[in-house]
């Protein structure tokens, strides 16, 4: 059967994908392709969809795409960096201002097919540093941002021209934090585009599975069972598509896992069958030496990568497998956050996208079945695959385990560029009745699709959840240098704060798996695990006035895809157990919550 399709054309922003995703989960089929592909590739589209960037419009950059698509008698639809194309290239103005970070409110300027049933106001997305602020004479506003009640706030949040079929969308209609996102981009595919509903995720796993047997043929696959959602569906859809005699699958325990979590996994593998060919490995000391004295995240995360791989290979030959094709449960945020297309800017890099495995992907030796899926995918697909529940609603946990939850310093102060904000900060704080403390070290953030290793500030003081999410949205939006706020949960607001010198270590390890396994017991006590969608949790090297120990920091998150997340409210019970359980660790003087969003902030610290 021949599907109506949507052409998503991928300019590097954190949610190609994810627009596609949102296309297909309406039952139309969507592809990705490229802003340079030639024009004849477009024809057999029924609408376009022109994604974000890191690249700014105002500045010109990307500009060398196939801009012949505008020639085309089809609806194009751009957000973000698509949208001030759009404007652009119909004679509107596009400048380098004007910047909104996470919710804002889109007040509807009159009534359009593309916002069929919505509201007057609607809450949306902002991640933006540019923004149109003049259109060509075929278009119109058809909506715009206020930042406070009877403001007028940012014009131009939604453009469009019925006449020439094209529209923009300033903020980003296809991540879960827009409420109504999926509904629009409902009504540019059916209402605008015309498209029929055909394609299905039955029909994904059919077309999956004969990609798998096409690529490895008659060899078979060695795959890396962390015992996650992902190298566990992983697992199951390989098997079956080459049957389980020819899948052998590897648990490495890296000595950076959780309480017993190797334990747990190997039992896990066990109830789905998938034992037979399992084999455990105990690289914890290879992996300590291997980490010994690095500080830097980016090199960890490649240290842990490559250290993985010697392992697999040193099993494998082991084993007299060295020829199967290497197995990975990546799903897409693992690829794009390490900038694997053309145009996107690297945010991290994944343990499963450093450079030897990026060599392998592009000799074909490498099976990756859920390259194109997000979280809340693959765990549709494995319950289509009969894999229990419980086994597929697992928090997520990073293929570098607590090696990215760990953070390391050399005791040195990273405060460049904290003295020019620190009076802006204490008046941002005095407003919302806080203390506001920077702190002088980095963590990975991800603003406008481009990576922001910028410091977090602690919030101290009693306030409302709604005050606080707001303090922190308006310090990462409104303070240069600051991506990320955390709310103090120790009884007293702190009076100074230094850096100690600490790497990775056995004991560090120790303490931060106890911290952890503290807060997965209490959201469990408080019947909160499976209301949160990941809860890491991080200890930093910071010293609160000279207490003798490092800062524990949960960070719980409301998310579906991980490429945006909300931050969880803990009710007051909760907070005082994490306040008597993990205050009470030895080697502990500090305990904060991570109320950011992402944008700003990452979920993970690294």
């Amino acid at each position: 059967m021949e599907h109506d399709t949507i052409a998503v054309i991928d300019f590097g922003g954190q949610y190609a994908h994810l627009i596609a995703t949102k296309v297909r989960r309406q039952g139309v089929l969507a592809e990705i392709r490229q802003p340079e592909d030639p024009i004849e590739t477009f024809s057999p589209y029924k609408g376009i969809i022109i994604s974000g960037s890191p690249s700014l419009s105002s500045h010109g950059e990307a500009s060398g795409y196939t801009k012949a698509i505008y020639d085309l008698d089809v609806p194009i639809v751009g957000f973000c960096f698509g949208h001030q194309e759009i404007a652009k290239h119909y004679g509107g103005t596009v400048v380098h201002g004007g910047r909104e970070w996470g919710r804002a409110n889109l007040h509807l300027s009159q009534e359009h097919s593309l916002f069929k049933g919505l509201g007057p106001v609607e809450q949306v997305w902002m991640s933006h540093y540019d923004s149109v602020t003049g259109i060509g004479a075929d278009f119109q506003e058809l909506g715009y941002t206020a930042t406070a009640e009877g403001a007028e706030g940012h014009r131009y949040a939604a453009i469009g021209s019925d006449s020439l079929k094209r529209y923009g969308l300033q903020f980003h209609p296809e991540v879960d934090d827009t409420i109504h996102g999926d509904q629009i981009i409902a009504n540019f595919i059916f209402e605008i585009c015309g498209c029929r509903p055909s394609w299905t995720m039955e029909g994904f796993i059919d077309e999956e599975q004969a990609k798998i047997r096409a690529q490895v043929g008659d060899r078979s696959v060695f795959l890396l069972a962390s015992g996650g959602v992902d190298s566990t569906v992983a697992a199951v859809i390989i098997g079956q598509a080459l049957g389980p005699e020819r899948l052998q699958l590897l648990h490495i325990d890296n000595g950076l896992m959780r309480k017993d979590e190797s334990r747990q996994v190997l039992e896990l593998f066990g109830e789905l069958g998938l034992d037979e060919n399992l084999h455990f490995v105990d690289a914890g000391d290879t992996f300590l030496r291997a980490l010994h004295g690095v500080i830097d995240p980016e090199e960890k995360r490649n240290i842990i990568g490559e250290t993985f791989i010697r392992v697999f290979q040193d099993a494998a030959k082991r084993l007299g497998i060295e020829t199967h094709l290497l197995a990975q449960g990546t799903i897409y945020p693992d690829t794009i956050e390490t900038g694997a297309t053309k145009r996107a800017d690297t945010i991290k890099t994944h343990h499963n996208r450093i450079p030897l495995i990026q060599q392998m992907i592009a000799e074909g030796n490498v099976v990756e079945p859920l390259v194109e899926l997000y979280k809340v995918e693959v765990r549709e697909l494995g319950e289509r695959l009969g894999i229990p529940h419980h086994v597929l609603w697992r928090h997520p946990f990073p293929g570098p385990g607590l090696g990215v939850r760990l953070l390391c310093n050399d005791g040195v102060a990273d405060d460049t560029g904290l003295d020019a904000v620190e009076s802006q900060l204490r008046e941002l704080g005095r407003r919302f009745e806080l203390e506001a403390l920077p702190l002088p070290i980095r963590s990975v953030g991800v603003k406008a699709d481009l990576r922001a290793y910028e410091h977090p500030v602690l919030l101290s003081g009693n306030a409302s959840w709604s005050t606080l999410l707001e303090a922190a949205s308006t310090i990462t939006a409104d303070v240069p240098g600051i991506n990320r706020c955390i709310w103090n949960l120790a009884p007293t607001a702190p009076r100074t704060v230094r850096p100690l010198a600490a790497t990775v270590t056995r004991e560090r390890l120790d303490l931060l798996r106890e911290a952890d396994h503290l807060v997965t017991e209490a959201l469990i006590r408080h019947d909160l695990y499976d209301k949160v969608w990941q809860c890491p949790t991080v200890l930093v090297p910071l010293e609160f006035d000279e207490g003798a120990g490092e800062l524990v920091v949960v960070r719980p998150v409301h998310s579906q895809r991980a490429m945006t997340a909300s931050p969880v409210e803990f009710p007051g019970a909760l907070v005082e157990d994490l306040r008597k359980s993990i205050l009470a660790l030895p080697g502990i003087s500090g305990l904060a919550l991570d109320i950011t969003s992402k944008p700003p902030g990452t979920i993970e610290w690294e």
